[in-house]
């Protein structure tokens, strides 16, 4: 079951166990240059907002009615990352969680699949993975997510697979096998018991949909799966489409302003505000995909085409990074034999 509450998609899975629960927002954030310097990772900058489709029925094309789901306003060249989050309780309930757009696998840069694969990885890892910024391109390294408008060359989706069909983003969430968790949370209860833990209907809105298409390249693993293919329920799944709408889009579909433009990198940096840099431990991170390495950037599409899409798009020479670690309970380690 899935349900939007505070601009988040819940995904609640009670017929596999109690405790299986994550959920996932998109976040607005800086746009980093795209000038083939990798960069830290931006600030968020609040929730986009998410809509029910069904809400607005009178006023979408069939195709966005078709696919359910959610909407979601966005800038033209604008950037965003997903945040994800388990359980509350700990330890966290893990889920394998699948990230498209257009149908095009931001892990492994292969086709939509209904199902889960290892080799490569087409899924992040909950809790391991609290966020994803882009495409993975490289071992440690993604291009952020940029919101373009489908049928002018730029998105993913087109220069992977040809065609400007579906835009967006695509979820899909499996959550682990009881028995599995059940043995992960055996083992956290005994750790417990020997050592501490700290009106009129407007005419239907007929604009060019809007995907995500690869932006500057910016520092982020995206890590193995430490638990195997075999511990996530692939029998239990909840999927979700989340059609971007442009903000004039937005304003016809909702009758609501889309947030305003976030400020430049440039900016950002200038008034001295952190980035930052996640570390997540012992973690292995997998490889990029090959398909991704041959992508082309919004600006370097832009230049062949003669056009200038990202405005404000200068190089940052310094910026102020903030180091993160994961969070949660962690074990007080114990003196050594004395």
């Amino acid at each position: 079951m899935i349900t939007l509450e505070n601009d988040r998609l819940h995904f609640r899975f009670p017929d596999v166990h109690e405790r299986a629960e994550c959920s996932v927002s998109f976040q607005r954030t800086l746009r980093i240059p795209d000038d083939d310097t990798p960069y830290p990772l931006p600030p968020g900058l609040g929730n986009f907002p998410l809509r029910h489709v069904d809400d607005y029925k009178s006023r979408l094309p069939a195709e966005w009615l078709r696919r359910g789901g959610v909407l979601m306003p966005m800038h033209q060249a604008e950037a965003m990352w997903i945040s994800f989050d388990s359980d509350f309780s700990y330890p966290e309930y893990p889920f394998a969680v699948k990230i498209a757009t257009g149908k095009v696998c931001a892990v492994s840069g292969e086709g939509w699949t209904n199902h889960l694969n290892q080799d490569p990885q087409d899924y992040v890892v909950l809790p391991e993975q609290p966020w994803i910024d882009g495409y993975c391109v490289e071992k440690g390294v993604i291009r952020q997510f940029i919101a373009m408008p489908l049928g002018e060359g730029y998105t993913v989706e087109e220069q992977i697979t040809g065609v400007a069909e579906h835009g967006g983003v695509q979820i899909v969430a499996y959550p682990m096998k009881a028995e599995r968790y059940e043995a992960i949370l055996a083992k956290h209860r005994a750790r417990r018991r020997s050592r501490a833990q700290v009106l009129h209907a407007p005419p239907r809105v007929q604009s060019p949909d809007m995907g995500l298409a690869p932006g500057g390249l910016m520092r982020q693993e995206i890590y193995d799966d430490p638990y195997g293919l075999d511990a996530w329920d692939q029998r239990h799944a909840s999927r979700c489409f989340v059609t971007i709408a442009n903000s004039a889009q937005w304003m016809a579909m909702t009758g609501e302003k889309p947030p305003t433009d976030p400020p430049t990198a440039k900016q950002y940096a200038s008034a001295g505000l952190p980035w930052f840099d996640y570390y997540g431990g012992d973690a292995e991170a997998v490889s990029g995909a090959e398909k991704f390495t041959k992508l082309s950037s919004v600006s370097e599409i832009g230049a062949q085409k003669g056009e200038t899409p990202l405005h404000e798009n200068e190089s940052l020479t310094e910026t102020r990074v903030v180091r993160l670690a994961p969070t949660g309970p962690r074990p007080v380690r114990e003196p050594g034999p004395q």
